[in-house]
């Protein structure tokens, strides 16, 4: 269905159909009732998380140890940044000139060694009751931008709350809290073709604005049957948000990233890491709390892989470097692009960026006759912090000569969720209730982590 042309009124299905929106099940539907339940509730504050999926080695990028042993030290070299005494990895160029615009907490830690259930850790604060070594577990609670979607509801000009680019991690969902809290998933941005999933119709459609409001007449028994379900009050504020998602212009120009200038695309990289980090740019500029990308490969094919760098990465035998000789100076564009966008624009008030993946790699390589690589190793993890009006240009906590484990300023996945909460706005001790009418705190513990704030 071409969602660019309305010639008239649409039968109910049509009705629904209009708000498909890519969100993994998510319809127009949901997404209306998610904005009546919040209230239509905004803030200004904004985080836009690179997640890393598979488990980035902090041996290979942020936490090099060039001293240890040759078994464990980093197959890179380090180099120096703009801030005295932080290096890090030589595939890094870009970042090492501006690092004064973000920091790193090198002492992360965790128990958790299992992709989705390290996931689930990462991105809900709760360790699942029991741990799935198939990597196949779905989260049990909602992760922070389902709770940021519940608590701070439909942006201005209806702009969604929680976005994934291109596709939400498979392991969360938003539990008890409702699907229509689950993420929007934009798809793949560095494609041609690419069409978002557009909530407006578009201004330059054949359409009127009396033809839009023709799809009015089959939202109100929509309205009716929510009534009826109790997910809705009856008012007509349903019928005016309706028409605010399917004629705002602002969502429409926020998905528009073919509007960019052609240079500032290219300087982000025309690939998917750097093209989900424009788009995510312009959602969160735009107004949507939290948007995040699934930091999993930069493009397709078989050079390109994951961040699980175990010898054999996706089925491909080798030394793992030959994997990251490819992967890291993407990262590297399109990370340092994002974070410079930012304070060119003066929003590193307003936007976090929080790059991530569930756990580490084992501090010592595994070799044998198929190649070398790195296993799972949650015990100590880095992230990257940038903007969020945070202390920036400084190292966190450190680990030992061989990154084995945090020696100085240990923190945990929940430490380092509760500083996004605090950047949202969103008050970590509150609770929700589950399904079994249970009160659940949206961290079970956790604090900001104070050299940051």
């Amino acid at each position: 269905m071409d969602l660019r042309r309305c010639s008239g009124p649409l039968s109910r299905r049509g009705v629904l159909q209009v708000g498909a929106l890519a969100l993994g099940g998510l319809g127009f539907r949901d997404l209306l009732a998610a904005q009546s339940a919040s209230g239509n509730r905004s803030s200004d504050t904004s985080v836009i998380m690179l997640y890393l999926h598979g488990g980035p080695s902090q041996l290979e990028t942020y936490d090099l140890k060039p001293d240890a042993p040759i078994e464990y030290r980093s197959i890179y070299r380090p180099i120096a940044t703009n801030v005295p005494g932080m290096d890090i990895c030589e595939k890094f160029p870009l970042q090492a000139a501006m690092a004064d615009k973000f920091s790193l907490v090198r002492s992360l830690t965790h128990d958790v060694n299992i992709h989705s259930d390290g996931g689930i850790v990462v991105l809900t604060g709760k360790r699942p009751a029991v741990l799935d070594p198939t990597s196949q577990s779905k989260s049990e609670h909602p992760d922070f931008g389902s709770i940021a979607s519940l608590v701070r509801g439909v942006g201005r000009d209806a702009i969604p709350p929680y976005v994934a680019i291109p596709r939400r991690p498979y392991m969360t969902r938003p539990t008890y809290l409702g699907m229509h809290h689950a993420a929007m998933e934009v798809g793949d941005p560095s494609k041609e073709d690419f069409q978002p999933p557009y909530l407006a119709l578009t201004a330059d459609s054949a359409a009127s604005l009396d033809d839009r409001r023709a799809l009015l007449s089959g939202l109100d028994q929509l309205r009716g049957d929510l009534d009826r379900t109790g997910q809705l009050n009856g008012t007509d504020e349903f019928r005016n948000r309706a028409f605010e998602l399917l004629t705002s212009q602002r969502l429409e120009e926020a998905f528009r990233i073919d509007a960019e200038p052609a240079p500032l695309r290219d300087r982000y990289g025309r690939n998917l890491w750097g093209q989900s980090c424009l788009m995510a740019r312009r959602l969160a500029e735009a107004g949507s709390a939290v948007v995040n990308i699934y930091f999993n490969t930069p493009r397709s094919g078989p050079e390109f892989t994951n961040w699980d760098d175990h010898i054999m990465n996706a089925g491909r035998p080798g030394h793992f470097g030959k994997y990251m000789d490819v992967r890291l100076p993407y990262m590297d564009q399109a990370l340092s692009a994002l974070i410079d966008d930012i304070w060119q624009r003066d929003l590193q008030q307003q936007i976090m960026v929080v790059a991530v993946g569930e756990f580490g790699r084992t501090p010592r390589l595994s070799q044998n006759a198929s190649g070398v690589g790195r296993n799972h190793w949650p015990q100590a993890m880095t992230a990257l912090v940038s903007g969020g009006g945070l202390r920036m240009g400084q190292v966190v906590g450190a680990t030992n000569s061989k990154a084995e484990y945090p020696t100085e300023r240990p923190y945990s996945p929940q430490d380092l969720l509760a500083t996004v909460y605090q950047h949202l706005k969103i008050d970590p001790d509150a609770s929700f209730t589950d399904f079994a009418g249970r009160p659940i705190p949206i961290l079970p513990h956790g604090k900001p982590i104070p050299e940051l704030t």
